[in-house]
């Protein structure tokens, strides 16, 4: 049976098959377990903070899909394929999903719209994904 991370390796699709690299792997949480403890620190602007808690997320799925034998080749599939690699539901990549978009708008428009709510929904979202690798 043909997993759904195999489907997306198939045929130029968004995943390519990589062994795993523990090395990589453990590099990647540790990267992104400092940004998420830096993403807390209420003293930061919330735009610091808003690409703090983004960077630590994608950070710690990118391990989880090395971690599953996988490379991606675009940045925002890490976070669409989390039911995948951690069991995470919609309410998690969705989240991340909306920060890449924005993420997107602040790195290549220059349009940074950041607020409270979404800094702390993002490092909520964040916290699942690290307790989930830690499972």
């Amino acid at each position: 049976m043909t997993s759904p991370l195999e489907k997306l390796a198939a045929r130029s699709g968004p995943l390519s098959p990589e062994p795993p690299d523990k090395k990589e792997t453990a590099g990647l949480l540790r990267s992104g377990l400092a940004r998420l403890a830096d993403a807390h620190n209420e003293a930061l602007s919330l735009e610091s903070r808003f690409d703090l808690a983004y960077n630590a997320a994608h950070a710690m799925s990118l391990a989880a899909l090395r971690r599953a034998g996988f490379r991606a080749r675009h940045r925002y599939i890490v976070f669409q394929v989390l039911p995948h690699t951690l069991g995470l539901g919609p309410e998690v990549w969705r989240v991340l999903a909306k920060a890449h978009d924005l993420r997107n708008l602040a790195e290549y428009e220059g349009h940074v719209d950041v607020d409270r709510r979404l800094v702390n929904d993002l490092i909520a979202a964040c916290e699942r994904v690290s307790d989930a690798l830690e499972r």
